[in-house]
């Protein structure tokens, strides 16, 4: 069986590392499942030149959020887990009080009830309690957060090493080799 990923981009600030994702993930043997918030598609209009249709095209399966009979709603679609890149506070809190309105945070939680890989990266400073403790909900459901964080200690040069490295990373969570990350030696 093929390897598939799902990866959904939601309305908070970081389009650039959803973008990345995709690009590294396109040159993998990994099938990449894409679903694109609303919001999403707003935000990447003020952080990118790429269209909406040019994100798609990086992924080899493109659902509509508001598509909850998709394939990736269902356990029984195999698929290696799930990462929401950038993750927005709305999608964290529904995922992490399991209000599965659309199809991110219902595929979100379906990842999470089969106990699949679901990577979270939360896009939202500064922070609250109530941000705070829907972090630890979903850690204590088995999601993983994880902010972009910059690795200073890669020495990044550009903005766009800093963005490959923070994807590179969550691809190592994945087991997904990719060329574009700095290891520590």
């Amino acid at each position: 069986m093929k390897k598939r990923v799902i990866v959904a981009i939601t309305g908070a600030s970081g389009t650039q590392y959803a973008i990345e994702l995709l690009k590294i993930l396109k040159k993998s043997e990994v099938e990449v499942h894409l679903v694109i918030s609303d919001a999403a598609k707003i935000t990447a209009g003020y952080e990118t030149q790429m269209t909406i249709s040019e994100i798609e095209g990086l992924a080899e399966c493109v659902y509509d959020n508001r598509n909850i009979g998709a394939a990736i709603a269902s356990g029984s679609f195999k698929t290696m887990g799930m990462i929401i890149v950038p993750c927005s506070v709305k999608t964290l809190s529904e995922v992490a009080y399991g209000m599965c309105g659309n199809l991110i945070s219902r595929a979100a939680d379906v990842c999470l009830k089969e106990r699949r890989r679901l990577v979270m990266m939360v896009r939202e400073t500064p922070l609250h309690a109530g941000h705070l403790e829907s972090m630890l909900k979903v850690t204590h459901m088995g999601a993983i957060v994880y902010p972009p964080v910059p690795a200073m200690y890669a020495n990044p040069e550009t903005i766009e090493q800093m963005i490959q490295h923070s994807v590179s990373r969550i691809l190592d969570l994945f087991d997904i080799e990719n060329d574009t990350i700095f290891r520590w030696k």
